[in-house]
């Protein structure tokens, strides 16, 4: 494959059907859970596989044919942003559905998110906690290039899609809707069961009145007296934690 076309599918994201991952310890998460490579470009062929070898001898054999070494040039054309480690990746994207996520796990569903590389760092925290799911209704696509950059790869390791808390509440009628709030209770003293709706708000103005009178539980992370909030990752991974 020549330059120009390695640019064109990169800049072009094959018509949206793909994902661009930066980084090398976003590749090695991508291709540990399934992700479908189409290219690995590199500037040091040599680097990356030294890289590999020392992080992710496990991928090597996944990933060989599928590194192609460019010029500088070429290279900054693909990513300007030039990660530290001069590797990106073209991957297909997972198309999960409601159906994908299994019993037995909490789902995350964040309500309203702003701040896209904080979405991406739920996902990263959440697959790190094996949770069941991570779901939003924000206007961004969990595949935005910044969520994708926030969750470090893992968007393959758990299913991650955008749906409305309607749809999410009608799909698992049995499940519980637990929310997290500051006047609820301290979730320490409460028995929650993983096969529960996990609902989180916004940093700046939590969640929607309307939601919290869908809950079957709202409950607090407790915190020092003149701290006002956490950042939305690490309520997430706090609360994950603590319910296993």
């Amino acid at each position: 494959m020549n330059n120009s076309q390695l640019i064109h599918d990169f800049q072009n994201n094959k018509q949206g059907k793909h994902v661009i991952i930066e980084g090398a310890q976003a590749l090695k998460h991508a291709v540990r859970f399934g992700a479908e490579i189409e290219h690995i470009i590199t500037c040091d062929i040599s680097e990356l596989n030294k890289l590999v070898d020392e992080l992710a001898p496990d991928i090597s054999p996944m990933i060989s044919s599928k590194i192609l070494e460019v010029d500088d040039g070429t290279f900054q054309k693909i990513s300007p942003k030039n990660h530290r480690t001069r590797v990106v990746t073209l991957a297909k994207k997972q198309n999960y559905l409601l159906n994908a996520i299994v019993k037995n796990k909490p789902i995350v569903f964040l309500e309203d998110p702003k701040d896209l590389e904080n979405i991406g760092a739920v996902i990263r925290a959440s697959a790190a906690a094996d949770a069941g799911a991570v779901i939003t209704d924000a206007q961004a696509s969990v595949w935005h290039p910044a969520v994708v950059r926030g969750g470090a790869g893992l968007q393959y390791a758990l299913p991650v899609l955008n749906s409305t808390l309607t749809e999410v509440i009608n799909y698992f009628p049995k499940r519980k809707i637990i929310s997290l709030d500051p006047e609820g209770e301290d979730i320490t003293n409460e028995n929650i069961e993983n096969d529960c709706i996990l609902i989180f708000g916004t940093e700046r103005h939590g969640i929607k009145p309307e939601t919290l009178k869908k809950s079957d539980k709202v409950v607090r992370l407790s915190m020092k007296p003149g701290v006002s909030s956490l950042n939305l990752a690490t309520s997430v991974s706090a609360t994950l934690y603590l319910i296993k």
